[in-house]
């Protein structure tokens, strides 16, 4: 699971454009803001251009990120990111409950505008716990991936695979050893034993119930 270090408060939007360090205006309010989008424990370099603060975290003179001043009172309150290197602003950096550390990353994976990954930090420890997918581009997560007792690793699946609001599947690590042992499915009109009607329920299905890391 990923670590958040910075501490700038956020809202919505994700940016596209890239930018490099090419502009000397002052744009100067008198505050002072440090940032550590790289998460290395020492301050990013930043640079002025366009009324917004464009971060180094890297020092080769493109922006990783860039704090943008929405409401003009001379402190940043969104923070649009790179993280994939390819020079586009995918991710938005998020505050969602005021206190005053990231606990969101809204980013667009496919490169289409639109957000289909959301990773958050539910218990405020610091650490991704959730990661909400949307697989086919329809506009909703189809696919979370959670980490419920915080021990870093993911013991909760749930999977939609028909687009209709509602999980299809669910995995489950019901013994914390950080194995998938229990599966359960919700397809329209399951049949438990697809090859032989008369066979015994589970012989022949996809679940065997305490048959261990099956699949």
């Amino acid at each position: 699971m990923s670590e958040f270090d910075d501490t700038t408060g956020m809202e919505e939007d994700v940016a596209t454009d890239d930018y490099t360090e090419d502009d000397t205006t002052d744009y100067s309010s008198g505050t002072t803001e440090t940032y550590d989008i790289d998460g290395d424990g020492w301050e990013d370099d930043t640079f002025q251009a366009d009324g917004n603060t464009y971060i180094d975290s890297d020092g080769d003179g493109v922006a990783d990120g860039v704090a943008l001043d929405t409401d003009g009172d001379g402190v940043s309150d969104e923070l649009h990111m790179d993280t994939d290197g390819d020079g586009t602003f995918e991710t938005e950096a998020m505050d969602t409950n005021s206190d005053g550390y990231i606990d969101t990353l809204a980013s667009d994976t496919s490169g289409d505008g639109v957000v289909d990954q959301v990773m958050s930090d539910t218990d405020n420890d610091g650490y991704v716990d959730t990661v909400s997918s949307d697989t086919t581009g329809d506009g909703y997560a189809d696919t979370i991936v959670s980490d419920t007792d915080g021990d870093g690793y993911a013991d909760y699946v749930s999977i939609d695979s028909d687009a209709d609001g509602y999980s299809n599947t669910v995995m489950t690590d019901t013994t914390g050893d950080g194995f998938l042992d229990n599966v359960e499915t919700y397809p329209e009109g399951y049949d438990p034993n697809p090859g032989d009607p008369n066979a015994p329920s589970g012989t022949d299905g996809n679940i065997q119930p305490g048959s261990g890391n099956t699949l």
